[in-house]
């Protein structure tokens, strides 16, 4: 979130109680940059918040279809928040988070709070998706520790916030291609990497639709999206990586490994690992 923006949106989830983590699944999901819980004895209610570049109708049009798989979960109430209320909360929404064995996602007011011996991601909460606090987001990460290797060339496609291009970089990456659909998305992804200190590890940001247009072979492909663009996706997976490169994707649910297990076999594609957190599902996979 920038200061730039006058005010913010909410909604406002209601669910069983007990069901804290699904409500927070569900609004990170759609796209929401913080979120305030209460658990009752009875119920649990989950206030998110999002960026006004959209209207309201935008970020319910992001939710309903997440929450057809969730009958119990309700939308409680929305409405507009203005920004001096926003900057008393969200110095507490997005607390340090370790991920992995060697990040730490922090938003850049925590700046100088990293716990020793972990790798500092800054991601500036009102980004795009992908500011590190969803599952999907953590299970790439942890699943890139053990994949990119020192040097490697790597894609990041659908890249939203730019999180994991930065991951990449500061794990030792030659070179990172950042690629996302939205225009939008540029200038936060920009943002992000500024904050961060890479070095000299050149990233390529670039407006693109998936890989289509993208000539390049890489060591390690990431892609953090939802799972229609990946099954699009996959049938120009094993060119990008060449015979010995990895490709880890993330934001499909558990329930929907099956169907995309099966198009990645089809592309002659093979899971080599599989994380899973909550409902979310994360795969490395290579050719062969």
């Amino acid at each position: 979130m920038t200061e730039t923006d006058s005010y913010w949106w909410y909604i406002t989830l209601k669910g069983p109680a007990g069901q804290g983590e699904v409500l927070q699944s569900l609004a990170e999901a759609s796209g929401c940059i913080g979120s305030e819980e209460d658990d009752k004895p009875s119920a649990v209610e989950l206030r998110a918040y999002y960026r006004s570049n959209y209207d309201l109708g935008h970020w319910m049009e992001q939710l309903t279809p997440l929450m057809s798989e969730w009958p119990e979960v309700s939308v409680y109430d929305m409405g507009r928040l203005e920004n001096r209320q926003w900057n008393a909360l969200s110095l507490e929404a997005f607390p340090p988070l370790n991920i992995g064995e060697r990040f730490v996602v922090l938003a850049p007011w925590h700046r100088g709070k990293e716990p020793e011996g972990r790798i500092p991601l800054y991601i500036n909460p009102g980004s795009a998706f992908g500011t590190g606090y969803h599952e999907s987001t953590q299970n790439v990460l942890s699943l890139m520790e053990k994949y990119l290797s020192h040097e490697a060339a790597v894609a990041d496609i659908g890249c939203g916030s730019g999180i994991l291009s930065i991951a990449a970089a500061k794990l030792g990456a030659g070179v990172v291609y950042a690629r996302d659909l939205d225009p939008a998305v540029m200038d936060e992804v920009r943002s992000n990497l500024d904050l961060n200190d890479l070095g000299d590890v050149p990233v390529h940001v670039e407006e693109g639709d998936l890989l289509n247009g993208f000539d390049k072979v890489v060591d390690l492909l990431v892609a953090n999206i939802l799972l229609e663009p990946l099954l699009k996706m996959i049938p120009q997976v094993p060119e990008a990586i060449g015979d010995a490169g990895i490709a880890i994707f993330s934001g499909l649910t558990v329930s929907e490994r099956d169907i995309f297990v099966s198009a990645l076999s089809r592309s002659g594609l093979t899971v080599v690992e599989e994380v899973s957190s909550d409902d979310w599902l994360g795969l490395a996979v290579k050719k062969g």
